[in-house]
């Protein structure tokens, strides 16, 4: 239940804050918070990461629709015995995934406004999915191994 709260915490957190960025700034307008390092710049992104598939919603749309289906379900199966780390990183990748979804849905286009200047510009439902992402490699490399050896009969 509580990575499901976690879920539902992401979405709503990525969502007021694309509401609060673009009720309140100019589209490509720039507020340097930490000047030549940090700005925020209101854009909109109707590609993936990267800028990646520019103008391709109905794709977009569609595989992160099933993709986001099968990890939900993935996740209800495993909610009671699944470990913590694997837990987490589905948590985040759907919270951050489910938050972009919205916007394509709504806009044909995602909002993103985090700027380091150096990198594309990103959202928190990005920052969401890429620590997910992370997450998963973590528990792939290192918990799941030692699951497995914990699991081995002594013999």
């Amino acid at each position: 239940m509580v990575y499901f709260l976690l879920i539902a915490g992401i979405v709503l957190l990525d969502q007021l804050a694309k509401y609060f960025i673009s009720s309140n700034m100019e589209l490509h307008q720039s507020i340097p918070v930490i000047r030549d390092i940090f700005h925020i710049t209101y854009i909109h992104n109707d590609g993936a990461a990267f800028r990646l598939l520019q103008g391709q919603q109905g794709f977009l749309i569609l595989v992160t629709s099933i993709t986001l289906v099968a990890v939900l379900v993935y996740l209800y199966r495993i909610r009671t015995n699944g470990h913590w780390s694997m837990l987490l990183s589905l948590a985040l990748l759907c919270g951050g995934g489910i938050g972009n979804l919205i916007d394509r849905i709504r806009f044909r286009y995602v909002v993103d406004y985090l700027d380091l200047q150096i990198w594309p510009i990103f959202n928190i439902a990005d920052i969401c999915v890429v620590a997910g992402c992370g997450m998963l490699l973590i528990h792939m490399f290192y918990f799941e191994p030692r699951i497995k050896k914990e699991e081995l009969p002594l013999g």
